[in-house]
């Protein structure tokens, strides 16, 4: 089956870096990504975050739709519930007067970050629940209608997808007809579970048919053991925001230094087992045997390495692999 190949960035902070050159590399990465052929670029929300870099999910869209020309550009995702819906309605209505055609707006229902953080940006106690997400969602919509009277929003619509590492939003986006994206990369044992349920709770809307992609990392390296050295950073990262110590992506050097416990070791294995990572042969099986596995139209990749030459590299690996994919869904 011929499947759309797209970009998932956070804005990687490296360690000894800034956030500035994170975000220039963002820019480079996109306008590389559009050369290959990438169907679309998202940035993720997350705050107060060390290592992540695209907090300012609207502005860092308008950034990348402006430094490109053709690929799609958008949220994957914006936290909803962290926003009023209609401030959401005038960003993305003004992204989308801006660039017609080219905006995805993707929803989430997380916070994004942490308990004091979502106080802090929702101003509330009272809004931290998620429970009203669906009618977040139907507001939402309702300022982009032609009745509106939010402008720009109101008859500039980007098309809305749901995110979710879970079951809820998979039946939420099935019951609203929408598209409906899955977080593999950080849920990979609910992956299948969610798009049947999507899929099984489908009704026309927004789409005629159910369409689906899943959030996938992909290091792919000259060799299986190079592209592990490459993961193993992002590995750690994660580790150490799973537990309360979030940072800048470590060095190399800091990842092999890391005085591992036995349980500690056990999870950054975990973590690689549900990447797709290696040489270029070792990628190709992989991701073949996930496309078929899960059925998904798209896959969305999110490549986070030390080093920005190595994660163009990986990039240039994967769509040299697919070419023929991106050949046919080009456009």
């Amino acid at each position: 089956m011929t499947v759309r190949f797209s970009v998932l960035d956070l804005a990687p902070v490296v360690s000894g870096s800034t956030s500035g050159q994170a975000l220039r590399n963002t820019l480079d990465l996109a306008r590389h990504a559009e050369r290959l052929g990438y169907h679309r670029y998202w940035l993720a929300e997350h705050h107060a975050m060390p290592g992540i870099a695209s907090s300012a999910t609207a502005v860092l869209i308008g950034q990348v739709a402006a430094a490109t020309s053709t690929m799609r550009v958008g949220s994957g995702g914006i936290m909803l519930p962290n926003h009023a819906p209609m401030v959401v309605a005038e960003q993305f209505g003004t992204l989308e007067a801006l660039y017609p055609g080219r905006i995805d707006l993707g929803l989430g229902r997380a916070p994004g970050t942490d308990q004091a953080t979502a106080l802090a940006l929702r101003r509330s106690p009272d809004a931290l629940s998620v429970d009203d997400f669906p009618q977040q969602v139907i507001e939402l919509r309702d300022y982009f209608g032609a009745g509106s009277k939010v402008t720009p929003a109101a008859g500039n619509e980007p098309p809305i997808w749901l995110l979710g590492s879970s079951g809820y939003s998979a039946r939420l986006a099935g019951l609203l007809g929408l598209p409906f994206a899955f977080a593999h990369h950080f849920s990979a044992e609910n992956t299948e579970p969610a798009l049947a349920l999507y899929r099984d709770s489908f009704r026309p809307g927004a789409l005629d048919e159910p369409y689906t992609m899943i959030g996938v990392s992909v290091t792919a390296a000259a060799t299986d053991e190079r592209a592990r050295e490459l993961a193993a950073p992002q590995a750690l990262s994660f580790l150490r925001l799973r537990q309360g110590r979030p940072g800048p992506l470590p060095t190399p050097e800091e990842t092999a230094a890391h005085p591992y416990t036995p349980l500690e070791r056990q999870m950054i294995d975990a973590r690689l087992g549900d990447q797709v990572l290696g040489a270029p042969e070792t990628v190709r099986a992989q991701m073949d045997a996930l496309i078929e596995r899960t059925g998904v139209d798209e896959v969305m990749v999110m490549t986070q390495v030390f080093d920005h030459a190595d994660r163009l590299r990986s990039y240039d690996i994967l769509a040299d692999l697919y070419k023929e994919d991106f050949a046919a869904t080009a456009g």
